[in-house]
């Protein structure tokens, strides 16, 4: 039977698991369709039986062979606990935080400065056509920039991602990017003039969360003209989906005698 023949050939799975969130198990018997448990042995030895249906067997590990690949999509089978544990690889033993999944780069913030931005690389990512080289951010935007000068097309990069993921300083450095290919001299720091506006947007729209004490709570849509030699002219800021909730107002307190409101001192 299909099913079983996959789960004897394939014999390693990942199953949930509370505090390492999945835990990879090795199959040691043979699953028969219409089997309720499925034993499994896991990498401190210990067997387990874990209870199965025909619509919910536990997602299959990739070979070894294709852990730690720069791009998810070549992973065999593509699921959350197979990209959670490839990032995971990548990021702890190879020491990358960029891995392309398709056209999309996923970033890992490393909360430290890293140097792989520099000019010599900045330049080593210059004509290059993306995935030649490895996942990074001046790939991204060397991509768009190529596609701008070739198609005559506007370009568009959507910088994504939860608070302190690192979403400001991945637009910087794609903006210093295209301020050092364009050899625009005026404005090689671009990204400085733009986020030099930041200060403005940030008073009415940035709260303390869980994981960043200023965190934005609104998008930030950039852009960058370029003339005809397709160097930097200027820059445009606007804010978008701005948590109105977020804007600053007077606090107030409850008076006990009056049973009314009253400006907070």
């Amino acid at each position: 039977m299909a099913v079983a023949a996959l789960y004897t050939q394939y014999n390693r799975v990942w199953i949930p698991d509370p505090e390492d969130v999945w835990k990879s198990a090795e199959i040691a018997k043979d699953y028969r369709v219409g089997d309720k448990v499925l034993r499994l042995l896991l990498e401190d030895g210990t067997e387990l039986d874990y209870s199965v249906d025909a619509g919910s067997l536990p997602p299959l590990r990739n070979p070894d062979i294709l852990v730690g690949e720069n791009d998810l999509t070549a992973l065999s089978y593509l699921h959350e606990p197979a990209v959670l544990h490839n990032l995971r690889i990548r990021f702890a033993e190879s020491k990358l935080i960029y891995t392309y999944s398709g056209i999309i780069l996923v970033a890992m913030n490393p909360y430290k400065q890293l140097p792989i931005y520099g000019d010599a690389i900045i330049h080593a990512y210059s004509g290059q056509n993306m995935g030649d080289m490895d996942p990074h951010i001046f790939a991204v935007a060397e991509e768009a920039y190529k596609q701008m000068a070739r198609n005559n097309k506007n370009q568009s990069i959507i910088v994504s991602g939860e608070s302190g993921a690192g979403k400001t300083v991945s637009a910087r450095y794609a903006m210093r990017y295209f301020a050092t290919v364009s050899k625009s001299n005026s404005n090689a720091h671009v990204e400085d003039k733009v986020l030099a506006s930041n200060p403005i947007t940030e008073a009415v729209g940035n709260a303390k969360t869980t994981r960043n004490d200023n965190s934005s709570r609104f998008g930030k849509y950039t852009e960058i003209s370029f003339d005809e030699r397709n160097q930097i002219i200027g820059a445009n800021m606007r804010t978008y989906l701005l948590e109105k909730s977020r804007v600053v107002f007077q606090g107030v307190r409850r008076n006990s005698l009056t049973r009314g409101w009253a400006a907070a001192p």
